[in-house]
């Protein structure tokens, strides 16, 4: 009895009971949209689109996007969502995981331990990514930290803050139905709310490898697991993401720049998708900034070049510029280049 109350009140403060009477309010993130913030709470069709519209007339900007940190009205939720599992598989965790059911939930969870404990168990809030499977592959790790920046006295590694974005992101895609492999795994950083990550060197290749100290090594590694996956999920809507932070001059302030192999048409288009979202995200955020990230080719990546599955590769930002730097040491931050990420994918897999 008290297992059962406890999950009631777990849901309540997470915002994902349904079947309330009273209407339910909404704070914006950083980095929200409307679409992202109504999925937070598994509000996805059309029509709930259009009844927050109408109301919260007059509150949005004039563009119709939000205000970081204003409370929004939440439409009614539909009343037939079942507190049953997916049948897919997951496997963010160390290995699959199958989805569990707890109480009488009215979200069915997942379990993935790789998030760690403040994260997971992961409410499935819709099933608008399902069928599609996903390869996250954060750069570097294990021996090898990436770039290394400096800020104040404290040094900031490329692997960290890409791995910390990309179990983010791993998250987002569970709640939405995918089936996700993170491809370099830390079996105890899970996702974390600190400015400073500390750097560490206990990261592996999926599902429990070594990272080797060479970097060659390193990408045959995981790029062959991936295809092994490839292979294993045949016919699947499959695609593979590259995150990694840049380390250009110092004083250079970039942009999120997106790369993809000359004869992927696949990979051309996902670049694309993502591309957009970010563009359109920085006119609302920043509209006196021009946003300068760009698509083009670059098929002499490695993980580009040799994935058997589409790939984009990413730069966030540079590590060693200051103005860059809080793109990445504010948990908020990376939590919002997650989401644009996630809406960049929703938009290449239901628009294919």
């Amino acid at each position: 009895m008290r297992t059962a109350a406890f999950l009631v009140l777990l849901f309540l403060i997470s915002g994902g009971a349904f079947g309330q009477t009273k209407a339910r309010k909404a704070v914006a993130r950083r980095g929200d949209g409307v679409q992202v913030l109504l999925q937070r709470y598994g509000l996805n069709t059309r029509q709930q689109q259009q009844r927050f519209k109408q109301l919260n007339k007059g509150r949005l900007t004039p563009a119709g996007g939000l205000v970081v940190g204003r409370s929004y009205l939440l439409p009614a939720a539909a009343p037939t969502l079942k507190a049953t599992a997916p049948k897919q598989k997951t496997a963010a965790n160390l290995r699959a995981t199958n989805p569990t059911s707890r109480g009488k939930s009215t979200q069915p969870l997942l379990t993935a331990n790789l998030f760690g404990p403040n994260y997971s168990p992961v409410p499935v809030r819709d099933r608008a990514l399902r069928g599609a499977v996903y390869y996250l592959s954060p750069g570097h790790g294990g021996p090898d930290p990436g770039a290394i920046g400096k800020y104040g006295s404290f040094k900031l590694a490329e692997d960290e803050y890409a791995y910390d974005v990309t179990v983010r992101l791993a998250r987002v895609l569970m709640e939405h139905g995918a089936t996700v492999y993170v491809m370099v795994q830390d079996p105890n950083d899970g996702i974390r709310d600190q400015n400073v990550l500390p750097i560490d060197y206990d990261e592996v290749t999926y599902p429990r490898q070594t990272i080797p100290l060479s970097q060659l090594g390193r990408l045959r590694q995981r790029i062959s697991q991936v295809n092994k996956l490839y292979a294993h999920h045949k016919g699947a809507y499959q695609r593979l993401l590259s995150l990694h932070v840049d380390s250009r001059s110092e004083g250079q302030n970039i942009d999120v720049f997106f790369y993809h192999h000359a004869n992927s048409q696949a990979g051309l288009r996902l670049a694309k998708n993502i591309h957009k979202v970010f563009t359109n995200r920085y006119k609302r955020a920043q509209p006196n900034r021009p946003y300068s990230g760009n698509v083009s080719e670059r098929g002499s990546l490695y993980e580009v070049r040799t994935s058997h599955a589409p790939a984009v590769f990413m730069e966030l930002g540079n590590i060693r510029n200051a103005k860059d730097q809080r793109r990445f040491v504010v948990p908020d931050n990376r939590q919002a280049l997650a989401n644009w990420i996630y809406e960049g994918l929703l938009a290449d897999y239901t628009g294919r």
